[in-house]
């Protein structure tokens, strides 16, 4: 069995042959006695961990045998495991010479004495961990007062089982594994075995009059770099005392053949006691004033956690106050992040910043109507055109473009496209409506019932503002489907500039491609070859819609961005007048009810409170250590 070392050096103490009890010092008891009253008030489920002394081995290791003679009691005995809970024991000299002896589990005390204390443990055990031969990580604490033991607490911990064996779960040693490992984990452990590095490793040898041979090499060498080195023991046998066994092993060190070689400074029960009591005390006092900053630290946590939660409301004024308060709050970051662009409350959230988010969109929508297979004028160059207008001929002056024959190419064009503004509106305002909510959720987090109330007005506002943008979109459409007009002088620009290309392509028709400025390398398609009488009448046509469609392009983006900006413009301005409309209506009045606790704010308002108390209580017992140890010094 093997034990742990601190960090940082440790003098090692002067070794005699007295009573264990010599180990006692006038100096240890307040220490121990604070960190045991931190451990009372479970100080450790705020995540400030205590030194604490861990024994851990492996079954049949003779653990329990040098946890009985260091606390001079029995413990349970038996097949598979007896440990089945965390076990701390509390071992506490005193003079007198009744002992006193109890068990605390489950927020009780259950006294018990010397005759009967396995007998108590095995029944506090079994109301902990059940009646079968499973574990728990639920601790028991046993408390021995008695002469002549050492000033120690150590927590005994299940012993390390490979191989289930019958009634014990399957994966008891993963069980096992982990409970070992949370109490082993902090640095402030001392393990009374052996850890992984050693680094906090006091090795106990357990029994060392069964195989002596080649002991002394062992310890002398420390191959496995023990880091407090190594104390060898002898178990008690058989129906010893402990006084009788203590006798025995100072005799088997002092004349075995190779025992007797061992420094006497690693050997006995004595000699353990005091070295466990030495590494307590000096890993006590340097971890109390780490302990006194998280104590704090965490004290102040708790505090600025209890102060930003929700006050509670007493009166409807209060609660509309409130209520006021949250709308006002939510509409001026509504204001900022999708009028002024500004995202100070959510800077690392890139879906909160609206502007780029809805530039970006824009451009999408700017690029699916570019980008549409009707924006693409080279595609079956001039064949529309002639179809619509050998289809529409009539008696009339020769080489005249028709304005029907215009209309007849510009609708089904503006009908194919005629769904992306209206998908496009509704993907802005599903985006809108996703931020003003998260905005409100919030700015409302500690109210669930508010939240629910005021999502409802949102979508309720959101979607009518979302059918009057479809619809406006589909106006839109519709006027640019039915009427064909512009003033733009870029438009007749445009226009010459194409028609400018028109001789080049006729004197060209022969060829299978023609390079046209504006439009690149189109294909010469034998139909165009046999309609030179309205080929003339076809290529203007086709230069008009050119330079027509980018005006429809530019007027579907620029309007519909517009339209936009103005209606989430108006969107800020009203949706305070509209949820506080909504909410009143729909609840009767009745905001301070939408503005009760959640039991879910009720419960860390009540964590919280029995936190602060906690360590408050904790607080007050390290500063009563700290002063006994500030008069000491003195």
């Amino acid at each position: 069995m093997g034990s742990s070392a601190v960090e940082g050096s440790l003098d090692k103490p002067t070794i005699n042959h007295v009573a264990i009890a010599s180990s006692y010092n006038v100096h240890i008891r307040p220490l121990l006695d604070a960190v045991d009253k931190l451990r009372d008030l479970n100080v450790t489920k705020e995540g400030i961990q205590l030194p604490t002394i861990v024994v851990v081995g492996d079954q049949s290791s003779g653990k329990s045998s040098v946890l009985e003679s260091l606390a001079g009691i029995s413990l349970p005995r038996g097949q598979g495991i007896c440990t089945r809970v965390p076990l701390i024991m509390r071992l506490q000299h005193h003079s007198s010479p009744a002992p006193e002896i109890c068990l605390k589990l489950n927020s009780k005390t259950v006294p018990t004495d010397e005759a009967n204390i396995a007998d108590a443990i095995v029944k506090a055990t079994d109301e902990i961990a059940g009646n079968g031969k499973g574990i728990s990580n639920s601790p028991l604490t046993l408390v021995v007062k008695k002469d002549g033991v050492p000033d120690l607490t150590m927590v005994d911990l299940p012993g390390i089982t490979r191989v289930p064996v019958p009634g014990q779960p399957d994966n008891i040693h993963e069980q096992t594994a982990n409970i070992i490992n949370e109490y082993i984990k902090p640095e402030e452990s001392i393990i009374l075995n052996v850890d992984k590095n050693g680094d906090r490793t006091l090795a106990v040898v357990t029994k060392s009059d069964k195989s002596p041979e080649g002991l002394f090499e062992k310890v002398t060498a420390d191959d496995v770099n023990i880091g407090l080195g190594y104390v060898c023991v002898r178990n008690r046998i058989g129906d010893e005392t402990y006084e009788e066994a203590r006798e025995e092993e100072a005799v088997i060190f002092e004349t075995h053949p190779h025992l007797s070689k061992i420094d006497k400074s690693m050997v006995g029960i004595p000699v353990l006691a005091q070295k466990l009591v030495h590494i307590q005390a000096t890993i006590i006092a340097k971890c109390l004033p780490d302990i006194v900053r998280k104590v704090q630290d965490k004290l102040n946590a708790c505090t600025s956690d209890l102060d930003r939660l929700p006050k509670t409301l007493s009166s409807p004024a209060d609660a509309f106050t409130t209520f006021m308060s949250i709308i006002g709050a939510s509409k001026d970051c509504l204001k900022k992040l999708l009028l002024s662009g500004e995202y100070d409350e959510y800077p690392n959230d890139r879906h909160m910043h609206c502007a780029a988010r809805l530039k970006v969109m824009l451009d999408g929508y700017s690029n699916d109507l570019n980008s549409s297979p009707e924006s693409d004028h080279n595609r079956d160059f001039l064949i529309d055109e002639l179809r619509v207008l050998d289809g529409g001929k009539r008696i009339e002056l020769p080489k005249f473009v028709p304005h029907s024959a215009f209309v007849a190419i510009l609708q089904p064009k503006i009908e194919k496209i005629s769904h992306i503004p209206v998908v496009f509106v509704e993907k802005v305002w599903d985006y809108i409506e996703d931020v003003v909510i998260s905005v409100f959720k919030h700015h409302s987090e500690n109210y669930h019932q508010l939240q629910t109330g005021i999502k409802r007005a949102c979508h309720a506002f959101i979607e009518k503002m979302k059918e009057k943008s479809r619809n406006w979109a589909l106006e839109v459409v519709e006027m640019e489907k039915w009427t064909d007009y512009t003033c733009c002088p870029e438009y007749e620009a445009e226009w010459n500039k194409l028609m400018a290309t028109k001789q080049k392509f006729l004197n060209h028709l022969s060829e299978s491609v023609v390079l046209i400025e504006g439009f690149g390398w189109v294909e010469v398609k034998q139909e165009l070859r046999g309609n030179m009488p309205v080929l003339d009448q076809a290529y203007d046509l086709k230069m008009r819609m050119t330079a027509y469609w980018k005006i429809v392009m530019r007027r579907l983006i620029d309007s519909v961005a517009l339209h936009l900006q103005l209606s989430v413009r108006n969107l800020v301005t009203k949706l305070d007048k509209e949820i506080v409309s909504h909410l009143v209506t729909s609840h009767d009045g009745k905001i301070q009810k939408m503005l009760e606790e959640s039991p879910a704010i009720a419960a860390k308002r009540e964590k919280l409170i029995a936190s602060i108390r906690l360590l408050n209580h904790s607080k007050d017992v390290l500063a009563d250590i700290m002063d006994n140890l500030a008069s000491v010094a003195v």
